[in-house]
C-alpha cells in the first residue's frame, strides 16, 4: 500500500510545468557542456607545443601537459583524459585547487611572452569531469590479487594516492583515519566553493569499490597502537599530514570568538554535508553578521576570508605581517578575495585582543620590513607607536600548521623526526629508519601542496612494490 501511494504521489508531482522546467534545465546543461567543450578546445589549441615544456617540468607530477592539450584541441577528449590520469591520481582535484599560477600556468611560455597563459587547470578539470560524466573513469580491478597487506595512516591525498597504486597492483590495503569521512583536508579543510565535496566523495567511492578498506574515526595511539598496526600489516605508510595549529599569544588571546582556522573550515564543510554542527549553529564558528579578522597570509587564510564572505560576514579583514609581494599564498586567491570585498591590512601583526568574555577587537601594530634573514626574506620589525584597534567579533587564526609529536603519541621512539618534528624519510623511496615503515606528504615535507603529497604517495607505493617483488623473488629461489 505504501509503495502504491508513493508511486501515486510521484505521478501527481510530475506536472507539465515541472516537465517543462526539467527540459529547460537539460537544454541549459547541454548548452553549457558545448560551451565548456569549445572553450577547452580553444584554450588547448593555444599551446605552442614548445620544445622545452616548462609547464610539464614545473608540475611536481610531471604531467604530460602538452600532449593532452593537443588531444583536447583535436577533440579526442577520452584519450586526453586517459593520458592526464596516467601520472595523476586526482586530476579533477588538482585542476581545481593546484596553484597553477605558481606551477604549470605560471611557467607557460605564452604567459611569459605576455599573451596570457593557456588555462591548463581549467582544461584538466573539464577533462576529468567529462570522464566521470561519460563513464570513462574505469573501476580499479587488479589483474591478480597479491598476499601483501599495507596499512596507511591518513586518508588524505598522499595516503589515497598510495592506496590507488597499491590496490591496482593487487595489494591488500587498509586506510586508517581519525575523521568520519576519507579525504583529509580535501574533505574538511578546503572550502566547497573551491573543491566541491561530491568530487572528493566520488573518488572515495571508487576506492571502496576497488576493495580498499577504510577504518574511520580511528586514532592511532588511542584506538589502535602503532606497534599493533605494524604487526597487522607487511608495511605501514605514515601519511597523517600536519594538524597542530600554530598559535598567537598576547593579552586576551583566550577570549571567546578567537578560533583556529581548521576548526572554522571543518565546521563549515561539515555543515555543507548536512551534519549536525552545534558550534556552527550557536554562531561560534559562523561568520554571519560579524566583523571578521583573519590573521595569516597563506592559502588557509584565503580559504577563511572567502568562506566568511559567503557566510554573510559584515566585514572581513586579513592581517598579514609582510607585504603583498611576500604573501605565501596564491596571488590568484588574493585577487579573488579582494574582488569579493576582503580588506587586506598589509604589514600588520596582532599585539593583543580586546573584550570581556568575548573578543570585540584586535590590537594590532604596523610592521616594516628590515634586512633579509638567512633565507633571503626581509625580517618583519614592529614600528613603535603605530598601534591601532581593529573591530572584531570573530578572529580566525590561520598561521599555518606543525606536525604532531608522533613518536610520543604513538609510543614509538624509533620513529625518527627532524628538529622541526617532521618524520625523517628517504626523499626518493620515502622509507623511514623503522623497517617496513614509509612516510609521505606534509608529515615529511611540512605544510605543502596536495600535488606534492600525491607525488610522494605514488613514489612510496612504487618503492613498496619493488621491495615486495624483491622479497618474493628471494623466497622463490
Amino acid at each position: 500500500m505504501a509503495q502504491r501511494m508513493l508511486k501515486f504521489v510521484d505521478v501527481e508531482r510530475e506536472t507539465p510545468e515541472k516537465r517543462a522546467a526539467e527540459a529547460r534545465r537539460e537544454d541549459f546543461h547541454e548548452i553549457y557542456r558545448q560551451y565548456a567543450r569549445d572553450k577547452a578546445a580553444e584554450q588547448a589549441a593555444r599551446c605552442s607545443q614548445c620544445g622545452v615544456p616548462f609547464c610539464q617540468s614545473h608540475c611536481p607530477l610531471h604531467n604530460n601537459i602538452p600532449d593532452w592539450l593537443k588531444l583536447t584541441a583535436e577533440g579526442r577528449l577520452r584519450e586526453a583524459y586517459e593520458l592526464s590520469q596516467e601520472t595523476n591520481t586526482f586530476p579533477e582535484i588538482c585542476g581545481r585547487i593546484c596553484p597553477q599560477d605558481r606551477l604549470c600556468e605560471g611557467n607557460c611560455v605564452i604567459e611569459q611572452s605576455g599573451h596570457g597563459t593557456v588555462t591548463i587547470g581549467a582544461i584538466e578539470k573539464y577533462l576529468t569531469d567529462t570522464a566521470f560524466e561519460e563513464g570513462w573513469v574505469a573501476p580499479i580491478r587488479p589483474a591478480a590479487e597479491r598476499p601483501e597487506s599495507v596499512g596507511i595512516i591518513g586518508a588524505g591525498p598522499g595516503g589515497l594516492a598510495a592506496a590507488d597504486r597499491l590496490r591496482r597492483a593487487g595489494v591488500q590495503v587498509t586506510v586508517y583515519d581519525r575523521h568520519d569521512r576519507a579525504g583529509g583536508l580535501m574533505t574538511y579543510g578546503i572550502p566547497g566553493f573551491k573543491l566541491e565535496k561530491p568530487v572528493v566523495m566520488q573518488r572515495n567511492a571508487q576506492f571502496e569499490e576497488a576493495g580498499v578498506e577504510f577504518v574511520l574515526n580511528c586514532e592511532i595511539g588511542r584506538d589502535i597502537g602503532f606497534g599493533e598496526l605494524r604487526a597487522r600489516h607487511d608495511a605501514v605508510l605514515v601519511a597523517t599530514g600536519v594538524y597542530r595549529a600554530r598559535d598567537v599569544g598576547g593579552p586576551g588571546s583566550g577570549l571567546g570568538g578567537i578560533v583556529q582556522a581548521l576548526d572554522y573550515l571543518t565546521a563549515s564543510n561539515r555543515k555543507s554535508f548536512g551534519d549536525d554542527v552545534p558550534e556552527f549553529d550557536s554562531g561560534m564558528l559562523n561568520a554571519e553578521g560579524k566583523d571578521v579578522v583573519v590573521i595569516g597570509g597563506g592559502d588557509t587564510a584565503m580559504d577563511c576570508v572567502r568562506t566568511a564572505v559567503r557566510q554573510g560576514a559584515t566585514s572581513v579583514k586579513c592581517l598579514y605581517r609582510r607585504d603583498r609581494a611576500n604573501m605565501p599564498g596564491s596571488q590568484r586567491e588574493v585577487q579573488n578575495a579582494e574582488e569579493e570585498g576582503v580588506e587586506f591590512v598589509w604589514q600588520s601583526a596582532p599585539k593583543g585582543f580586546l573584550g570581556e568574555g568575548a573578543v570585540t577587537g584586535v590590537r594590532m601594530i604596523r610592521i616594516r620590513l628590515g634586512a633579509p634573514d638567512q633565507t633571503g626574506r626581509q625580517t618583519p620589525e614592529e614600528i613603535p607607536g603605530s598601534e591601532e584597534t581593529v573591530k572584531a567579533d570573530l578572529v580566525i587564526k590561520a598561521l599555518g600548521f606543525e606536525p604532531e609529536e608522533l613518536p610520543r603519541l604513538w609510543g614509538e621512539p624509533g620513529l625518527e623526526v627532524t628538529r622541526w618534528g617532521t618524520v625523517k624519510a628517504d626523499f626518493r623511496t620515502h622509507r623511514t629508519a623503522l623497517p617496513g615503515v614509509w612516510a609521505v606528504g606534509d608529515i615529511v615535507r611540512g605544510a605543502s601542496l596536495v600535488v606534492w603529497a600525491i607525488r610522494d604517495g605514488r613514489e612510496a607505493a612504487d618503492a613498496m612494490l619493488a621491495e615486495f617483488d624483491a622479497a618474493a623473488a628471494i623466497a622463490a629461489q
